[in-house]
């Protein structure tokens, strides 16, 4: 296994990050787009790019040529050709971005089908950071008017703004930034609702019937421009890395939310030392998903519960026979006898599910096992559940899934994208009120698309199918892993269901291992990184979640456990190089423990847990006022302390 392997499961080498100035302004170009357009510390943009959409909203990689960086003093050019194939589509179009010393930015992408094909969309996208939230922002309509308005607080299910020209905020005191759009009409989404950390405006409206045709010859031209409003003062560039500082308060405390896992969609039953090991988890349950017209998932659903000794997250799929399956269903577990946990009611043909469904599963289902909740909600994402809201008074719950790539892939995606789980399950309380959020699944990749038009091209041969994420069994996967389970902890979820116990989805691989092992390269029988993560925390079950920061969360993300007068601090970076992370020592006693998982130790941690994880740790005794770690590329480390040594 290879060092990119093990950092973020890809033998390939993380694209090239071009740092630029516009004036005042700093920024990233990477393959393609622009990133973290910011003046000085303030982040204007999250991203500007170009996007080709097939006919099941799936995004088409470019492919980059010809590329031209030209870096002045506080100026740039930069030109390149993108071609966009995959199955019937071609589209090629040419970029070209400028940035000049006043901090006027251009982006500008002029394209042209090579064939005739059907799409959703094909332009220039932008994103301002989810930060925006509540600010205010005037509106330029493309017919001259103007509207006042302000980024949503809380997750708008739909459209904030339509037909847009141009959209304005506020970025410093005096200061404003503009962005004006060419060549197509364009409107704002509200990201949050698929956990997007960004608000992003983006071309043809979806009102416009989709997907369409485009024929071949068919020519694009667009552009988006930034520029900034009132006297800009000289203001020096953000520093790139750096320490991060951390930190963590008692106040706002949470409780851990019940935390579980996904039967394997592999098949497989977990052998004796699966069993073993996932017992180690300490975890709360097992979600299953019962298709009810196959009752052979229900008898493997009860036969892993009670190999595990755990209850049962119940996931109901209803069909139009909802009452004959739920029945049927009803007189299995009176012989089975099961626990459950929570019952999660969904029906296959609703996006989010209707109250009569909830209904019916109480009714068949509510003398099996009294301490069972009703959960119901959707299957799919927040933005399913916030465009439908469930009527909650039948309710114990209400749910929905999370992944971080819906509309982009990259590793620095995945990481900006935590933040945003947190602002779901708050958007969630905001209408739901004290009814428990219960997150099922998180996955690092979409399990299906909701919102298709069509069914999606099978994999190539040799390729890995499009929900299998090789990062699944990387550092960078416990390191994510990490920074989810702390934003929806802080946000107060109820339970979290992780992944699957095993496979390419799972916390560990199966004792055969990777059907792909040049695609997935995991070690057969071995755990994955992100395991000794969840059993971190399953150590603490019962415990709680202290409200922590970090200086710079796209860098390095912390997670703070407290438990009958013990603390566990677990440490994330997400960085390809060396990180400095700086703790004030006062909250830490006169010494801790620390163990890292890196690519020093990674290799006996997957390969034997056991032993590693009754490795001890280095300990530390701590003399000055900070405890400064130097973390490897990708390193999870563990501290742990006891408050009673506290002064």
């Amino acid at each position: 296994m290879t060092r990119n392997v093990l950092y973020y499961g890809r033998e390939e080498p993380l694209p090239e990050k071009i740092p630029l100035r516009a004036g005042p302004l700093s920024l990233i170009f990477e393959q393609g787009l622009l990133r973290y357009v910011r003046l000085g510390d303030s982040e204007i943009l999250r991203a500007v790019y170009a996007a080709v959409r097939d006919a099941n909203w799936g995004t088409l990689p470019n492919r980059i040529s010809n590329l031209s960086v030209q870096r002045g003093a506080g100026t740039f050019q930069i030109r390149y050709d993108v071609e966009n194939r995959q199955g019937g589509i071609d589209f090629r179009w040419a970029g070209s971005i400028t940035g000049d010393e006043r901090g006027t930015v251009v982006f500008r992408m002029k394209g042209k089908a090579h064939s005739t094909f059907r799409k959703n969309r094909i332009g220039l996208c932008v994103l301002h950071p989810m930060d925006c939230a509540g600010r205010p922002c005037t509106v330029e309509k493309t017919g001259g008017s103007r509207q006042s308005g302000a980024f949503p607080l809380y997750i708008s299910p739909h459209q904030p703004f339509f037909d847009i020209a141009a959209i304005t905020h506020e970025v410093a005191p005096g200061i404003a930034a503009e962005v004006r759009f060419s060549g197509e009409v364009f409107e704002m989404e509200d990201q949050r609702n698929w956990t997007d950390a960004s608000f992003k405006t983006y071309c043809t409206p979806l009102s416009l019937p989709f997907p369409a045709e485009i024929k071949a010859g068919t020519e694009i031209d667009q552009s988006v421009t930034l520029t900034l409003r009132g006297t800009v003062p000289e203001v020096p560039a953000r520093a790139a890395g750096g320490a991060v500082s951390i930190g963590f308060s008692d106040l706002g405390a949470r409780p851990l939310p019940a935390i579980g896992l996904g039967i394997a969609g592999h098949g497989g039953a977990p052998g004796e030392k699966e069993v073993e090991r996932l017992k180690a988890l300490h975890l709360s349950h097992l979600r299953a998903d019962l298709r009810l017209s196959d009752i052979s998932t229900v008898e493997r659903a009860c036969a892993e519960s009670e190999a595990l000794g755990l209850p049962l997250e119940a996931a109901l799929f209803l069909s139009g026979a909802a009452p004959d399956e739920l029945r049927r269903l009803a007189e299995h577990l009176a012989r089975r006898k099961p626990r459950i946990a929570r019952w999660l009611v969904f029906h296959e043909a609703e996006k989010s599910t209707r109250p009569e469904w909830v209904a019916l599963a109480r009714e068949h289902l509510s003398g099996h096992d009294r301490a069972a909740a009703f959960v119901s909600g959707t299957n799919a994402y927040f933005t399913e559940l916030n465009r439908e809201r469930p009527e909650t008074a039948l309710l114990d719950g209400a749910c929905f899934s999370i992944n971080p790539q819906v509309h982009a892939f990259d590793n620095d995606t995945l990481v900006e994208n935590l933040a945003a789980q947190a602002a779901a399950v708050a958007s969630a309380h905001q209408f739901l009120g004290a009814l428990p959020v219960v997150i099922s699944p998180v996955t690092l990749t979409p399990r299906f698309n909701p919102s298709a038009t069509g069914p999606d091209a099978a994999p190539p041969p040799g390729d890995l199918p499009s929900q299998v994420d090789p990062r699944q069994m990387s550092l960078f996967g416990a390191g994510w892993t990490a920074g989810s389970l702390k934003h929806l902890a802080e946000a107060g979820v109820a339970s979290v269901t992780y992944y699957e116990t095993s496979g390419w989805h799972g916390v560990m691989e199966t004792g055969t291992g990777s059907a792909l092992p040049q695609r997935f390269q995991s070690i057969p029988g071995g755990v994955f990184p992100l395991y000794h993560v969840l059993a971190d925390a399953g150590e603490f079950r019962g415990g709680e979640v202290l409200p922590s920061r970090s200086s710079h969360p796209l860098q390095a993300e912390v997670l703070v456990l407290r438990r009958e007068g013990h603390l566990r601090i677990l440490v994330a970076s997400f960085q390809p190089e060396v990180q400095s992370v700086r703790l004030s020592a006062a909250a830490l006693g006169r010494s801790v423990r620390l163990r890292t998982l890196d690519e020093t130790s990674a290799a006996r941690a997957m390969a034997a847990p056991e032993q590693f994880r009754q490795e001890p740790g280095q300990l530390i005794e701590i003399t000055g006022q900070e405890l400064e770690l130097s973390l490897r590329p990708y390193a999870v480390a563990r501290i742990d302390t006891s408050l009673k040594e506290s002064p």
